[in-house]
């Protein structure tokens, strides 16, 4: 496992775990960047003061330029910030809560995990769909701009990767509503057909089809979904972990 290197300002996480496509089981071996994603609790002053800070981010290369095999790309949020991302169902996000083993774990960490349960919502059927159907229209339109990647279009005639995530999204929302978890890795015909894509075994026409298939499946299960946000509780679960943090750290 690779090892962070020391980063100038990074705060202490509660949660700190690897994501991307190494993680989903997707990635092709010795061909993709470590992306971490982390929380932490801001201290009073970035809360209750002038002195905001939402997130931090860090990354072995400079924006704007594509991470390679041996690139680190790091993001940490706010407690804050990642709860209100989390409540309107950023898959993103979410994702964080259902790895099987963090490289930081606290009990306030551990205590946000056991809570994920929260976040499976109709609000996270709906976002899991806005950027499946953005991703889906694009593909169709082959108006692929911000994550084009010429090499594998020159080489498969679509970009795969980018098909890849779109597929996966419609698999984990589907799972997330209908199991109440996601399995990380990916694994069965998820998994097999997101690296059937990835590596361009199968043609453009065939992953759009399997990718508007997982969508539909998607939509109804969405629209049938009960679960709205328990805000009350959320809430409640937030003040608990940043009292008991700022305590902890005045005495």
């Amino acid at each position: 496992m690779k090892e962070l290197p020391e980063i100038r300002g990074m705060p202490d996480p509660i949660l700190l775990g690897e994501v991307g496509s190494t993680a989903h089981g997707t990635g092709n071996p010795g061909e993709e960047d470590l992306d971490m994603m982390g929380i932490y609790i801001e201290p009073p002053e970035n809360i209750c003061g002038l002195q905001m800070r939402e997130h931090f981010i860090w990354r072995t290369q400079p924006e704007g330029v594509r991470s390679g095999p041996d690139d680190i790309d790091l993001t940490m949020y706010g407690l804050r910030k990642w709860a209100g991302l989390a409540a309107k169902g950023n898959p993103t996000v979410t994702f964080l809560l259902w790895l099987p083993e963090y490289r930081v774990m606290t009990p306030l960490g551990k205590a946000l995990i056991e809570s994920r349960s929260l976040f499976i919502t109709k609000d996270a059927g709906k976002r899991h769909l806005g950027y499946l159907k953005s991703q889906r229209e694009r593909l169709e339109a082959d108006k692929i701009t911000k994550v084009n990647r010429p090499e594998l279009i020159a080489k498969y005639g679509y970009d795969t990767k980018f098909a890849m995530h779109a597929l996966r999204l419609a698999y984990q929302g589907c799972e997330l509503l209908g199991e109440g978890h996601l399995s990380v890795p990916m694994r069965g015909e998820a998994l097999s057909r997101c690296r059937a894509v990835r590596s361009g075994q199968v043609n453009k026409a065939q992953a759009l089809e399997w990718i508007r298939e997982q969508e539909q499946r998607l939509v109804d299960m969405t629209e049938a979904f009960p679960t709205k946000l328990d805000r009350k509780t959320v809430d409640s679960r937030l003040v608990q972990m940043y009292l008991a943090k700022w305590s902890a750290d005045a005495a």
